[in-house]
């Protein structure tokens, strides 16, 4: 018999650590399944090369993208989610990033920035959001950058990083796409989950796959639980999907396709629909001297020219990781000489919303699809040579 639960959530990562913390500080009774397990604590997470070249901790599974290409997302499943992974970068949005861009195919928010403000206030508290010193290295490029285009803003990056992370020399160089097992990097298990663990009103349990949604006999509306693959049925009055961006839409579709609800909601084409994946790209420069930094993440670029992207550094750069990148033939010799001297630079653009964009689920025995292409995103995509095939090809996952 199951146990009563006032809400089950799916998902152990930003959203549903948030949700469930709320809920809990209110006393109702939450249920946590989570997809994953429980990351190691013993250090394999700082490995680069389990890390980066094995991809140990990553997803398996096989999707497909609009082209039918076989391709495996750089998804994790694990109790804190992706945030066990991320950069440690606590960004809020700019008052501007609430309201509608149409020039950048940006859609607005219901509610804007001053709503939110508390709401971030409470979650920087959560997190213990720092701001650091930058590195003497760092300082003197970003200074040499802003006096050679004074329209570019240099500000402190927010981290979710305890100031004890600068007496750890190996985590303040692996935590920029490392698990730190310290808890020196502010996550969802940390900082949200671990605190509930006594709490009776609290239930985490990981390694349930959910296969499908529970519903009324009666009214597939009526969402009443939701069924997991090893045959276990979970019961609440409520239920919140937060498997994030590319599994949520998955469960819900399959529950209008097999009740119908596909064919009578008038919304139904939406799930999934305006996926966003964010223009991504890793910009490295060298310098004739090796770099000293070691946390090195400390800063964030902005221009008023492009609204819609920013500059962040990269963390900690050596030969090791820079071979991860590069061809195995690559003498190691020749990666340590550049990835000594290597300055990273992470640039990120907001890419817009279509709703061709989308997530598709497979279905029974079927590959999940990500129709994802730039090129219905010409504000996002204008930089792009039309001229150019390679540049011109879907982006890779």
């Amino acid at each position: 018999m199951n146990e009563p639960f006032d809400v089950v959530i799916v998902g152990s990562g930003a959203g549903g650590a948030s949700v469930a913390w709320r809920l809990v500080q209110a006393g109702r009774r939450v249920l946590m399944l989570e997809k994953g397990g429980a990351l190691p604590r013993d250090r394999s997470t700082l490995d680069v090369k389990q890390v980066f070249k094995e991809g140990r901790f990553k997803n398996k599974e096989l999707w497909v993208d609009g082209y039918n290409k076989q391709f495996i997302p750089g998804e994790y499943y694990n109790v804190g989610g992706k945030t066990k992974w991320y950069g440690a970068a606590l960004l809020r949005f700019s008052p501007h990033e609430f309201e509608a861009d149409p020039g950048h195919q940006c859609l607005g928010w219901p509610f804007g920035y001053d709503e939110l403000s508390p709401w971030y206030d409470e979650a920087e508290r959560l997190l213990v959001v720092n701001r650091f010193a930058n590195e003497p290295e760092l300082k003197a490029l970003l200074d040499r950058i802003t006096r050679a285009d004074p329209a570019w803003r240099v500000e402190p990056l927010p981290l979710g990083l305890k100031p004890e992370i600068l007496q750890n020399e190996e985590e303040a160089k692996h935590f920029d796409g490392y698990a730190s097992p310290s808890g020196y990097k502010s996550d969802a298990e940390c900082n949200l989950l671990d605190p509930m663990l006594g709490n009776p009103c609290f239930t985490l349990m990981p390694d349930k796959t959910v296969a499908a949604l529970a519903h009324a006999p009666d009214d597939p509306l009526v969402i009443t639980g939701v069924h997991c693959t090893d045959g276990s049925l979970w019961t609440a009055p409520a239920v919140v999907l937060a498997a994030g961006a590319m599994s949520s839409p998955r469960i819900l579709q399959d529950h209008m396709t097999a009740t119908g609800l596909d064919r009578l909601l008038p919304s139904a084409p939406l799930v999934g629909g305006n996926f966003k994946m964010h223009i991504n790209s890793a910009v490295l420069g060298f310098s004739a001297f090796k770099d000293k930094d070691v946390l090195r993440k400390t800063a964030i670029l902005f221009n008023d020219a492009f609204p819609h992207s920013t500059v962040q550094c990269l963390g900690w750069i050596d030969g090791e990781i820079l071979a991860t990148q590069l061809p195995a033939a690559v003498p190691k010799f020749v990666t340590n000489t550049f990835g000594g001297r290597a300055i990273g630079f992470f640039v990120t653009t907001e890419d817009g919303s279509d709703p061709q964009n989308r997530i598709v689920s497979g279905g029974q025995g079927g590959l999940p699809m990500m129709n994802y292409d730039l090129r219905r995103l010409t504000p996002a995509d204008k930089g792009t040579p039309e001229t150019d095939p390679c540049l011109r090809r879907p982006p890779d996952p």
